[in-house]
């Protein structure tokens, strides 16, 4: 890689740059950007990767992946040919596409906007792409006059699968056009296209929950298919390199404060592989910048999860009634007020966000006093508070530790104390909660107090985080000292995600009586510590939690009604789903829900009657959300020249 200096030395100053109009062919921009001494593979890689829009836009790309260290890989992009309907009819499917989102939330239709595919994604070099383009535009205009108008679509309906089928006999014609522009292709740019053999069809919701067919049913009836539609064909592409992961996008900025982690700008998007994030810390994810192409460690309270279409390159799309020369910047305009519409700034309270560790993924209603106490059991399970280690990095100890070892706080959002500083503790694997983190837990507990939520049994993870946080839940619904917390070993986290060869050294129940936690020293774990296993496997940590959580319940059938689980993210998923009779999910899909839930979540669990049935309501209290604090140096901030 050449030295930063370099392709500094290349870029023109943006007061300096010429006023480009987006429509100019990146063949005048390719020779532009080859003027100014940028290698031709490099020239070609940033035009293809912001969709020939200008020179400026390239120049920003090579200024901002001046670190990427795939910059000179020559893997090509992926490229996609779609069907997009404009006009009245994409105003139809725009409205569905926000109500069922706002009615029954995300589901993998949402990836992508409405369209028909054409063909399968396939490679194209990135000195081909120009090429490429000109091959969809001349097959386009071979086709004016011959395409099918109105194109009938047909409702189609499954348990599963909802979606808008072409007519047989029409969806043949579209087919023999994908033929005839892969054999362009081919001839043009030298790509093997692969034309879409399956039916056609717009896909309108998939892979939803078998309850929300009948709204989302009702929802889709109501487009009318019939109305007037100019189709487009549209060009886009996508990095293959994240064609498997799941795409964040940027809620908040971070400045990283270890050399693994990576500086987050607000707006950017993040791809992220779950089958990368084994050896994370809770709280963190690994993750690869679109902006910059660097990866690193991110704490994952910064992001949410987007769309998969959102990270991808827009290339020209052609419509085949007007003659008309394409033009890039309407085109463009047009496919961006698309995506925004399926997220509007004011969205229902019933839409399900999925700000991970920020927003409580679903809504719940205040229950009214008179029906808080509820003689059905009920189990309320509740994730720890903000933790040291996530707000202040991995080795947030050396930011608290005086030159004698003492421990003294430097910020305020560290505790004034940590019990048993000094001793044998093992705070790099068990961390404690911040002051948010005890202030969190304290209004959860008050809140339960004002909706007369009666606790009977309190049990924690043998984690510091998890104890200090059940303690202060007790202090907010003053029941600090009259209820003692039992800690409980089988409670812990999956152990596959504990860095390192060995468990965390937890501290003992005596010890922690002994630093005035209000915990039983008299309980008997169900699970002891010497029971767990480092690395374990989803199933057996699946297993493990649904039998704890059974074996709780079941001894304290007799002698109360509610019972508090306080442990991990996790926890909320392992600890009830089973319970209510449901399989596990697959370890991705776990990761997935595990990922949504934030510091404080809360969720209940009830027994319907005497049957050993448990089913999700309604917890008693209101969801706890808050954004992020950035660190403040007022010397850095306010002293600059």
């Amino acid at each position: 890689m050449a030295a930063k200096e370099d392709i500094y030395s290349k870029i023109i100053p943006r007061r300096l740059r010429q006023n480009r109009s987006g429509s100019v062919k990146s063949g005048s921009n390719l020779d532009v950007l080859l003027s100014m001494g940028f290698p031709r593979p490099r020239a070609l890689k940033a035009l293809v990767s912001t969709g020939g829009r200008s020179v400026q836009a390239a120049c920003d790309w090579l200024f901002s992946h001046v670190d990427d260290p795939f910059l000179d890989d020559p893997l090509p992009r992926e490229f996609v040919l779609y069907l997009r309907p404009s006009g009245p009819l994409q105003n139809q499917l725009s409205h569905f596409w926000q109500q069922s989102r706002v009615t029954c939330g995300k589901n993998k239709a949402h990836n992508i906007f409405p369209h028909i595919t054409l063909c399968q994604f396939f490679m194209c070099a990135d000195h081909k792409v120009e090429a490429l383009c000109e091959a969809l535009q001349a097959s386009v205009q071979q086709w004016r006059g011959r395409f099918p108008s109105p194109l009938p679509l047909e409702l189609y309906t499954s348990s599963n699968f909802i979606g808008l089928f072409v007519e047989e006999q029409v969806a043949d014609v579209l087919k023999q056009f994908a033929a005839d522009f892969a054999t362009e292709a081919a001839r043009k740019a030298e790509v093997h296209v692969e034309p879409h053999k399956k039916q056609l069809h717009v896909t309108l919701a998939y892979n939803f929950p078998s309850d929300h067919l009948p709204s989302l049913e009702k929802l889709a009836k109501g487009i009318e298919v019939k109305l007037g539609c100019d189709w487009l064909a549209v060009l886009f592409s996508r990095d293959i390199r994240f064609a498997n992961h799941e795409t964040l996008r940027v809620m908040y900025p971070y400045m990283p404060q270890n050399d693994d982690e990576l500086e987050l700008v607000s707006g950017d998007f993040v791809f992220m592989s779950p089958v990368d994030q084994s050896s994370t810390s809770e709280g963190w994810v690994n993750g690869t910048s679109l902006a910059t192409g660097l990866s690193g460690l991110l704490p994952e309270n910064y992001v949410s999860l987007a769309d998969e279409s959102d990270t991808w390159i827009f290339h020209g799309s052609h419509s085949f009634f007007s003659c008309g020369p394409s033009d890039k910047t309407r085109d463009r305009w047009m496919f961006d007020g698309l995506l925004d519409s399926r997220r509007p700034d004011n969205a229902s309270p019933g839409d399900t966000p999925t700000l991970s560790l920020i927003c409580h993924p679903m809504q719940v209603l205040r229950m009214s006093g008179s029906h808080s106490r509820q003689p059905k059991r009920t189990l309320f399970v509740c994730r720890h508070g903000e933790r040291m280690d996530v707000v202040f990095g991995k080795h947030w100890l050396s930011l608290c530790s005086d030159s004698k070892g003492r421990y003294v706080r430097s910020n305020l959002n560290m505790p004034p104390s940590l019990p048993l500083w000094g001793g044998q503790r093992d705070y790099d694997m068990d961390s404690p909660i911040t002051v948010t983190g005890s202030t969190q837990a304290r209004l959860v507990g008050e809140a339960l107090s004002e909706s007369n939520t009666v606790l009977d049994f309190v049990y924690c993870s043998p984690s510091l985080r998890c104890v200090q946080t059940a303690q202060n839940i007790l202090r907010g619904m003053q029941q600090e000292g009259k209820l003692k917390v039992r800690v409980e070993p089988g409670l812990f986290e999956w152990t596959k995600w504990v860095s390192g060869n060995s468990l965390p050294a937890w501290i003992p129940p005596t010890d922690l009586a002994a630093a005035h936690f209000s915990v039983d020293t008299t309980y008997r774990p169900l699970i002891p510590v010497n029971k767990l296993t480092v690395s374990e496997s989803y199933e057996n940590y699946m297993s493990r939690s649904y039998q704890v959580t059974k074996d709780i319940l079941s001894d304290c059938k007799n002698t109360g009604n509610n019972v508090l689980i306080v442990a991990h993210a996790s926890s909320l998923e392992a600890c009830t789903r089973q319970l209510q009779g449901r399989g596990p999910h697959s370890a991705k899909d776990f990761i997935q829900v595990v990922r949504k839930i934030p510091y404080l979540g809360f969720c209940s669990c009830e027994e319907q009657g005497d049957t050993g049935v448990w089913q999700l309501v309604d917890p008693p209290i209101l969801p706890l959300t808050h954004g992020p604090n950035h660190a403040f140096d007022w010397r850095e901030t306010l002293m600059q020249e």
